[in-house]
C-alpha cells in the first residue's frame, strides 16, 4: 500500500495539483501508472497536477471527483484546500416563469372532460339511432301447423306450437279469417266460378300461402274450417298449406293426393299453367 507522502504536511501555498504531483513522485509512480490505476487518460492526470495554475481541467463537478480519486490513491488529505480551489457544486435553481391558479387548473380539467363527453356523444348518438331498428321487436312467427286457441283467435304465437287438427264440428264458421293478400279476397261465392282449374276446400283450420307470377304472394293467412278457394289456370304458380291433412285439393273436380308433396303435415307444390299440380322447386 502506498504510504502518505511528506507533501501532505506542506504549507498552504501549494495547490492541490502540486501536492498530488509531489506525492506521486514520492511514491515512485509516473503518470502512466496513475492513469492506469484510476482508469483515466494520461492527459487528464497531467491536467489534475496542473490544477490551480490556470490550466482548464473541465467542469467543477468532474474536477472535484477526479481530485478526490487521485488523493485517495496517493493517501493525500487535501482537506479544506480542495474546497477552496474547486467551487462547490450547487444545484440548479428552478424558477417558475408562470403560475396557474388552482381554480384555473380545475376549470381546465373540467373543460377537457366536457370536450371528451361531447365528442363521445357526437359519435355514439348517431350510431345508436342508426342501429336502433335492429333491436326492435322481431315480427311474430307461427308454425304452419299451429292453430290459435279459441280464447284468442287473432293472437299470433311467438313460439311454434304443433297442435292436432281440431274436429270440424268444434269450429265456428263465422270467425273472421287471417288474410294478408295482395289480391282481393276470394269469397265462398267464387268457389262456383265457371271452370275453376284448382279448388281448395278447408275441412279444418289451416294456414295457406298462394304465390303468383315472379314469386309475388297473392294471398296468405289462416283459413277457417268450411272456407273454400278457387283459382283459374295460370292464376297461381305455387301453394303452401299448413295442416295439409285438413285440406281437400281438387283439380278439375278430381281430388289431388297431397302425400307426395307433404312433409310434417305441410304440403308444398307448384301449379302449372293448366292447373296441374307438380312438386315445388
Amino acid at each position: 500500500m502506498i504510504q502518505e507522502s511528506n507533501a501532505n504536511v506542506g504549507g498552504d501555498a501549494r495547490g492541490c495539483g502540486e501536492r498530488l504531483r509531489e506525492a506521486r513522485l514520492a511514491a515512485g509512480l509516473d503518470l502512466q501508472d496513475v492513469a492506469a490505476r484510476l482508469h483515466m487518460p494520461v492527459r487528464v492526470v497531467e491536467s489534475l497536477e496542473k490544477h490551480g495554475k490556470g490550466q482548464a481541467t473541465g467542469a467543477p463537478v468532474f474536477v472535484r471527483g477526479q481530485l478526490r480519486s487521485y488523493a485517495k490513491l496517493l493517501q493525500v488529505d487535501l482537506g479544506p484546500l480542495l474546497e477552496a480551489e474547486v467551487a462547490p457544486v450547487a444545484p440548479v435553481e428552478l424558477v417558475s416563469h408562470s403560475h396557474v391558479a388552482p381554480w384555473r387548473r380545475a376549470m381546465e380539467s373540467i373543460a377537457r372532460r366536457a370536450v371528451y363527453v361531447v365528442i363521445t356523444a357526437a359519435i355514439a348518438v348517431p350510431v345508436w339511432f342508426a342501429t336502433r331498428t335492429h333491436f326492435a321487436e322481431q315480427p311474430a312467427t307461427a308454425s304452419l301447423d299451429a292453430v290459435p286457441s279459441a280464447g284468442a283467435p287473432h293472437q299470433v304465437q311467438h313460439e311454434a306450437v304443433r297442435l292436432p287438427a281440431p274436429p270440424v264440428a268444434a269450429r265456428v264458421n263465422d270467425r273472421s279469417p287471417y288474410v294478408a293478400s295482395l289480391a282481393p279476397p276470394v269469397g265462398r261465392s267464387q268457389s262456383t266460378a265457371a271452370s275453376p282449374a284448382l279448388s281448395l276446400v278447408f275441412e279444418g283450420d289451416s294456414w295457406m300461402q298462394v304465390t303468383g307470377d315472379n314469386g309475388r304472394v297473392l294471398e296468405q293467412g289462416l283459413m277457417r274450417s268450411g272456407q273454400e278457394r278457387s283459382f283459374k289456370a295460370g292464376e297461381v304458380t305455387g301453394i303452401v298449406l299448413g295442416n295439409a291433412s285438413a285440406v281437400r285439393v281438387q283439380q278439375d273436380g278430381s281430388k289431388v293426393d297431397l302425400t307426395p308433396y307433404q312433409r310434417a303435415n305441410v304440403a308444398r307444390f307448384a301449379v302449372s299453367s293448366d292447373g296441374s299440380v307438380a312438386p315445388a322447386q
